[in-house]
């Protein structure tokens, strides 16, 4: 596969500068695009550089009043929204990285330029750190900016995941999440299909009184992984268990504990790395060396035989910092 070219061969060239395609359907469906200050306008369209992507600013405002609507401007679900709370809303947001996610999926060629030249290099390495071989890292790479770019079926508009962007978090962290979410969804998909030959043959057991490595590393790694997260304090439980167990939107974790979006995504990134550090830490105290408990890190979770929402829903004492969060986080859990 040829990694150098700017695009993929197969596919249709993005759509011109003189027929965009949007894609604000993705971002509010079946709202009307909300009228925006003039000044806040060009105040936000001049700090994105939207220009430098070829959005106009009519393109650039309807594009932020989609956004602002899908999302209540960033406030609880009735809440109304104030001009100024609307302004504070849009500057908050990743301006550039939207104007040019945003040009990218409507299809303009200088936006992709950009893209290219900012990502493609940092995107191919994250995807041979994520896959662990440089063969399979710039598959998945290319893979990306194949779906990026837009499959079109016949009959049909062009269609971007990058139209989905809304600036509230940073476009690379969008970039690298998705990239872990197709090598997952490839994973599992090819688990699942993969040829059953020899299923059923004998697997040599263990000598006696021996236990096979791969199990020994599993189940130290498995209690390892029970003791970092029944020390964690009961807040980052919850946090834990809405976000990758009960697949709780950023969204609807912020108005349960009535904070921003902005802050639980945040709260939720940092506590993923206190618990890797922690994790390490403890397999290193186990007796493996660093090495090794980086190793450890890298099982296939469904091989941990091990009840994470037991873990995650163990009681202890101390309180969540919002009283209605408690009653909510029981009658959750």
């Amino acid at each position: 596969m040829d990694t150098a070219s700017s695009k993929p061969a197969d596919l249709d060239l993005p759509a011109t500068a003189g027929q965009p395609s949007t894609g604000l359907e993705a971002l509010a469906p079946g709202l009307p695009p909300d009228l925006l200050p003039p000044s806040l306008i060009a105040e936000l369209w001049r700090a994105a550089e939207a220009e430098s992507c070829g959005l106009s600013r009519e393109e650039f405002s309807a594009i932020l009043a989609a956004i602002g609507q899908k999302v209540n401007y960033g406030l609880s679900a009735g809440i109304v929204a104030g001009s100024g709370q609307k302004a504070a809303f849009f500057r908050s947001l990743h301006l550039a990285e939207l104007a040019l996610a945003q040009a990218c999926a409507s299809g303009r060629e200088e936006a992709w330029a950009i893209f290219l030249t900012r990502y493609r290099g940092s995107l191919t390495q994250a995807a041979i750190s994520i896959t662990g071989s440089a063969t399979l890292g710039h598959e998945l790479a290319d893979s990306l900016y194949a779906e990026l770019y837009g499959l079109r079926q016949s009959g049909e508009a062009r269609r971007s995941p990058l139209a989905s962007y809304s600036g509230r978090g940073s476009l690379p962290g969008w970039l690298r999440t998705t990239l872990v979410q197709r090598f997952r969804d490839h994973h599992r998909r090819t688990w699942r299909e993969g040829p059953l030959d020899g299923v059923e043959s004998a697997v040599p057991e263990p000598d006696a009184g021996q236990a096979a490595p791969a199990s020994a590393e599993l189940a130290r790694l498995a209690a390892a992984v029970a003791r970092t997260l029944r020390n964690l304090p009961a807040e980052d439980r919850f946090l834990l268990s809405a976000y990758f167990l009960d697949r709780q939107t950023l969204l609807q974790i912020a108005q349960l504990l009535r904070v921003h979006e902005a802050t639980i995504s945040r709260r939720i990134k940092r506590l993923a790395e206190v618990v890797r550090k922690e994790l390490l830490r403890n397999l290193v105290a186990d007796g493996l060396s660093k090495a090794a408990a980086e190793e450890a890190l890298g099982a296939d979770p469904r091989d941990i035989e091990i009840n994470l929402r037991a873990l995650l829903q163990t009681s202890q004492s101390s309180a969540f910092s919002h009283q209605t969060a408690q009653g909510a986080a029981t009658e959750i859990l």
